[in-house]
């Protein structure tokens, strides 16, 4: 009985002991394969995208494979500009979806960075339709939604400053995430906003007020820039001609096809309704990589040397 008991023991010893050995292979099997992944990622060209339809081409020649899938092209998704900008900022991205007050901002500040291309992204001040403010003058005494440093602060200057309001008297709320903006017109918790598509297309859906659309401005300030740092190597390169291409290659897609022929992208990565979806502007063209227009570079200066 005694020697049974010894040996139960042992075994027991022994079973623990595996046991051990297999956790703290699988520790060190684990961090490996962080590290693995680590390096994988640095590797990668990696873009800051958000679920406005200035990101739509990108979307696309990614889930259609317009990339050459032997690059390593990811897409690190954000709902608001801010954390889009703080990721190539502390280089976790290499190219990011922005606009040009936000990218003028970055560079004022010592970042290091070139445009890939304008987009065709635009923006309409929306008002709440129970808040019966039908036009600008009446924002006086009213909350607008927006973020600070960014297109959208712009316009409600461009507001203000075209009704001859007094600043003091328009509180800009700072909202920064797209789709939390969109849900607090919905719920009537803001008197305006300054939306882009998807979500502007979902606001109207709602009967809500129109009160300024920057394409009557002329103005465009979309905009998708790159890391000026770290970039020059030959693999960087390459990544950047494959991403080229596909940008192009969707952006002749859409063109061809329409919006709407992508709804499959558009509910993948997009918080909107059918009803939404089906209203999307299906005129909206994309047009290739281009460098933006000097006059919204110099006119979102001018607004920074102000602020």
């Amino acid at each position: 009985m005694r020697h049974i008991t010894i040996c139960t023991v042992v075994v027991g010893l022994l079973i623990l002991a595996g046991c051990g050995q297999s956790y703290e292979e699988t520790k060190r099997l684990s961090r490996e394969q962080q590290k693995r992944l680590a390096r994988e990622d640095s590797a990668a060209l990696k873009i800051a995208v958000m679920p406005t339809l200035d990101c739509l081409p990108i979307f696309i020649a990614k889930d259609h494979q317009m990339f050459d899938t032997a690059v390593d092209i990811r897409l690190k998704r954000f709902t608001a500009q801010m954390d889009c900008d703080t990721a190539l900022m502390r280089s976790r991205v290499e190219g990011a979806i922005t606009d040009l007050v936000r990218a003028e901002r970055m560079k004022k500040l010592g970042d290091s960075l070139t445009y890939f291309s304008a987009t065709n992204a635009y923006w309409l001040l929306v008002s709440n339709r129970t808040a019966r403010i039908t036009q600008l003058k009446h924002l006086d005494d009213k909350m607008l939604a927006m973020t600070r440093y960014s297109v959208t602060d712009l316009l409600g200057d461009l507001a203000v400053d075209s009704a001859k309001l007094k600043t003091e008297r328009v509180f800009r709320i700072q909202v920064n995430d797209v789709n939390v903006r969109l849900k607090m017109l919905e719920n009537n918790e803001m008197d305006a906003l300054l939306l882009t598509e998807p979500q502007a297309t979902q606001a109207l859906l709602g009967k809500h007020k129109v009160l300024l659309d920057t394409r009557k401005e002329d103005i465009q300030m979309g905009a998708i820039a790159f890391r000026g740092k770290g970039m020059d190597d030959k693999n960087r390169k390459h990544q950047m001609e494959v991403f080229l291409k596909g940008y192009n290659d969707a952006c002749d897609s859409i063109n061809r096809f329409g919006v709407r022929h992508y709804k499959d992208v558009i509910r993948k990565y997009y918080t909107v309704s059918e009803q939404a979806l089906d209203a999307l502007p299906d005129s909206l063209k994309y047009m290739h990589a281009v460098a933006p227009r000097q006059k919204d570079i110099d006119r979102a200066r001018q607004w920074l040397s102000k602020k």
